[in-house]
């Protein structure tokens, strides 16, 4: 049986790209979000956005996975760098997902821990980050292999950011990517998030935010379809 990729993102900007040049498409809305099902580079992949936040990101993941049976997933898109060494139009690739805005600390467990779970760091796919590592590559693109934290906040605090590096060892922080990783591993689909940092998650986003979410998408489009090329 054929292959099918999902391939999501948060917002327009992140999925628009990846639209144009779909092949004998068919587009399907469920629970309010649309799906985009068709070729792409000899490819079947379905395309979707989902959202912002953990909730939208998780309901679109379980419908991509029973709906569409995707094998495997892609999430794409722009976050804040958290990691001192990235700068803005760097990429991070997710080693793992941890949901840094799970605090259950009061009760003695550490921040990001879901209790009474086997574990809740989610590990991204080996063949797929290698796969995003060559197209970095190939790109030019400055990148890291690091934690990807989620959270259903915005982070501009220089604070809070050296809290995420420091204490959770994060390289950035988004609103999706743990929701994400959480659905695939509970359902064994590999997965990997890609995110190109277009802020430095330290109160500046007003200032650049809106400018390199476009440069940003152009650029995790051109990887993703490097990915695709070399599957």
């Amino acid at each position: 049986m054929r292959e099918t990729i999902g391939i999501m993102g948060a917002m327009d900007e992140e999925v628009q790209l990846l639209l144009q040049g779909m092949k004998q498409h068919e587009t399907v809305k469920q629970t309010g979000i649309t799906y985009v099902a068709g070729e792409w580079l000899g490819k079947q992949i379905v395309v979707c956005k989902s959202g912002v936040g953990k909730v939208n990101a998780a309901v679109t993941t379980q419908i991509l996975i029973d709906r569409f049976q995707v094998n495997r997933v892609i999430f794409t898109g722009v976050a804040g760098a958290v990691h001192p060494d990235l700068n803005i139009g760097d990429m991070v690739i997710s080693s793992v997902c941890v949901q840094h805005d799970m605090d259950v600390t009061p009760l003695g467990f550490e921040r990001g821990v879901i209790p009474y779970q086997e574990t809740s760091a989610f590990p991204a796919d080996a063949s797929l980050i290698a796969l995003a590592e060559e197209a970095c590559k190939a790109q030019g693109a400055h990148y890291r292999i690091g934690k990807v934290l989620s959270g259903d906040q915005f982070i501009a605090s220089k604070e809070t950011v050296n809290m995420l590096h420091t204490e959770m060892d994060g390289a950035c922080a988004e609103m999706e990517g743990a929701a994400v990783a959480q659905v695939c591993y509970m359902n064994r689909v590999p997965f990997v998030v890609l995110r190109s940092m277009s802020d430095k998650a330290d109160g500046s986003a007003h200032v650049n935010f809106a400018e390199f979410t476009v440069q940003s998408s152009q650029r995790s489009h051109r990887i993703v379809e490097h990915m695709l090329e070399h599957m």
